[in-house]
């Protein structure tokens, strides 16, 4: 099996051959964030309020792996796009990355355990609540370590262009995790019913069966090099995948970070208001499914032609994946402000939380689109080995508008302030987006023009 050169096909082929398999790997991953929801929701209104408290903080430490992902697959697909596909340096550098990824996520996963009772109490989860958040949080940390370090390999898979094998180990992991849910949540024969407690253990046990199927693969077809100059460069491999990868952690865990704010925010309205928000944030990360997919779609593409000197390519990519999200994002809008009822009576079992999943799903909606665009120009960027720019984008968009047009909006007009803090951050990323992209020579309105290549040319140098 070798690795694929993405610049021999068209872009549009190339954004398809590594973001539709991905399209399925990430609706596998994000299915079992529903699968909890709505198994938790039928086993009380007290399991679905800890969920909701305890999803957005798990997405936002779960983003080191995606930061550490990003700097592997940027440092990957470079370096293949420069040396036409030499994979001896993609098997050493998924070596390095994966020791890296588990040592990282060893220790993140322990602070987290530690210090989670005290954190989900200043949110403001108390009683049955907050017990259901310290049943489930040892197990999902126990699970943590297994899953970044498998997502630092299928980062190595994707930026050779081979996204099937990612896709294949992250539907295989959620398949088992789902299967698990109502087993152990609900009991069956001989095994109890262990609730909020038994969705953590099945979240530990896909991840750990997933990741010996993946890193028994990567060994068996010689993605690790395991001989003796396997650890050549490591000093080197590290400091450049902890160049890009530090930042986009930090980028990509700005968002569920400001979510977890945002939540203590809705907290203030009620529990009610918890669960239907964190239902409705749920659903939204599954309509988000072919986005993600763009996002990490873009970032091998944009990679390998930078590494091969093609700017050219890597600006036409990003300005088709910019189209994509804004039809997409449309499309989506409109089906929801007909069906997002019957999905959050779905997601919620009929309970209070309706009508705030309701409202969420129709309103915020208008601004899907936007937050395509933030997650493809943040990989995109991070391809370029332009991380800070990310950082920028995404804690601007956080940081600048969210959590502070939320909280205010929430204390002035209630539920409604925190939806329009949402919509308001994802317009002002469109805006970020357009400009930095266009600053780091990925974005020009008119490509076209000879004075736009000379001026883009120069800033990217």
């Amino acid at each position: 099996m070798s690795n694929l050169d993405l610049n021999d096909i068209s872009v549009p082929r190339a954004l398809w051959r590594v973001s539709a398999p991905m399209a399925i790997g990430i609706l596998g991953v994000l299915s079992v964030g529903l699968a909890d929801s709505f198994f938790l929701a039928r086993a009380g209104a007290d399991e679905l309020a800890a969920i909701g408290f305890i999803y957005p903080v798990i997405v936002a430490i779960t983003s080191l792996s995606i930061g550490l992902s990003a700097g592997t697959s940027a440092v990957v697909s470079q370096s293949l796009g420069a040396t036409r596909g030499d994979e001896s340096v993609s098997a050493r550098l998924a070596l390095h990355a994966l020791i890296v990824a588990a040592s990282a996520a060893t220790l993140v996963a322990l602070i987290f355990w530690l210090f989670s009772p005290l954190l989900f109490a200043t949110m403001g989860a108390e009683g049955a609540v907050l017990d259901g958040i310290r049943a489930y949080t040892p197990w999902w940390a126990l699970g943590f370590p297994f899953i970044v370090a498998g997502q630092a390999l299928n980062s190595v898979f994707r930026a050779g262009g081979e996204a099937r094998i990612a896709a294949t180990v992250m539907v295989s992991q959620a398949l088992i995790n789902v299967a698990l849910d109502p087993l152990l949540i609900f009991g069956l024969g001989p095994v109890p019913a262990m609730g909020i407690e038994g969705a953590g253990i099945a979240t530990a046990a896909a991840r750990v069966l997933a990741f010996a199927g993946c890193l028994a693969f990567a060994i068996k077809t010689g993605r690790i090099d395991l001989s003796e100059c396997s650890f050549q460069g490591f000093n080197r491999s590290v400091a450049r995948i902890a160049k890009i990868g530090g930042p986009a952690a930090f980028s990509n865990a700005i968002n569920p970070a400001g979510m977890a704010i945002v939540t203590a925010a809705v907290a203030m309205i009620g529990e009610a208001a918890v669960g239907g928000f964190g239902a409705a944030t749920r659903v939204q990360n599954l309509l988000f499914v072919p986005m993600l997919a763009l996002s990490a779609g873009i970032g091998p593409v944009v990679g390998q032609a930078w590494g091969a000197g093609d700017r050219a390519r890597a600006e036409a990519t990003v300005r088709l994946t910019f189209l994509l999200c804004l039809g997409y994002g449309a499309i989506l809008s409109a089906a929801l402000w007909l069906l997002a009822e019957p999905v959050a009576r779905v997601m919620t079992d009929g309970l209070d939380a309706v009508p705030y999943a309701t409202d969420y799903l129709r309103w915020v909606s208008l601004s899907f689109f936007g937050y395509g665009i933030l997650v493809t120009a943040n990989a995109a960027m991070n391809a370029r080995e332009k991380p800070l720019h990310s950082l920028s984008l995404s804690l601007g968009r956080i940081g600048l508008v969210y959590v502070p047009v939320a909280w205010i909006g929430a204390s002035v007009f209630g539920y409604g302030g925190i939806l329009a803090g949402a919509v308001a951050a994802n317009l002002a990323a469109v805006a970020g987006a357009l400009i930095l992209t266009r600053r780091v020579g990925l974005f020009r309105a008119d490509p076209g023009h000879p004075i736009a290549e000379a001026k883009s040319a120069a800033r990217a140098d």
